[in-house]
């Protein structure tokens, strides 16, 4: 990535006309192309724009050139700074108490949900889509398990469709459900209830070692 800090005064030209007058600024130039100008305060950039788009550096006059022709002209007065860093490869965001996180953590613990259970597979393919996790149980019994941060009546019936195609696989049969969640509301449960499906509340916080065990719980 590029960075410079520049004097600098900054004109679109496109769908309308935008002007930002001379001053301190902040432009990026990512290695996508993508080209951003901030100013110090506030997290929104003042403009940009997105790749693909092409940059021509000439006289102290930057243009950039849009895939729709729209142009960005920076007029750069007194350069500050003018660095360039590469970042490397960017790994995404992982966001913490994620379904994902959760369904992830308890891929790796699958005793937490019941007491002997083991992971066959995570994101077991059925024709109507991925069940979260597939387990066998401590007599070898096959579980269906739908992981959600919040147990509501979709989940219920999500679970009760991956069961009915499972439980056509002799292989597997017979497969009972289990609904994970780390709030599970009434109304899931009594459903879940009359569905012949188990449900299983945990705390993440817990799981990802982020928190103690709650004493009043054993």
């Amino acid at each position: 990535m590029r960075m410079i800090v520049a004097e600098c005064s900054v004109d679109y030209r496109g769908r309308l006309s935008a002007h930002l007058p001379r001053a301190r600024r902040l432009i990026l130039i990512k290695a996508d192309g993508t080209v951003v100008v901030h100013a110090d305060k506030g997290h929104k950039a003042l403009n940009w724009m997105s790749p693909p788009c092409s940059v021509t550096e000439a006289d102290g006059i930057w243009t950039v050139t849009g895939a729709k022709g729209e142009t960005l002209l920076i007029a750069l007065h007194e350069i500050v700074s003018d660095v360039t860093v590469p970042l490397g490869d960017e790994p995404g965001l992982i966001k913490s108490g994620s379904e994902l996180e959760l369904q992830m953590l308890l891929a790796a613990s699958p005793g937490v949900i019941e007491d002997g259970a083991r992971l066959v597979q995570r994101e077991y393919a059925t024709d109507l889509g991925p069940v979260d996790l597939l387990l066998k149980d401590a007599g070898g019994g096959t579980i269906a398990v739908e992981v959600k941060r919040v147990g509501e009546l979709p989940a219920v019936e999500q679970l009760s469709r991956y069961l009915e195609r499972l439980n056509r696989d002799a292989s597997l049969a017979p497969v009972r459900g289990l609904l994970v969640a780390q709030t599970i509301k009434p109304q899931t449960r009594v459903l879940a209830a009359a569905r012949g499906i188990g449900c299983v509340e945990v705390n993440i916080e817990v799981l990802a070692g982020r928190a103690e065990p709650d004493p009043t719980l054993f």
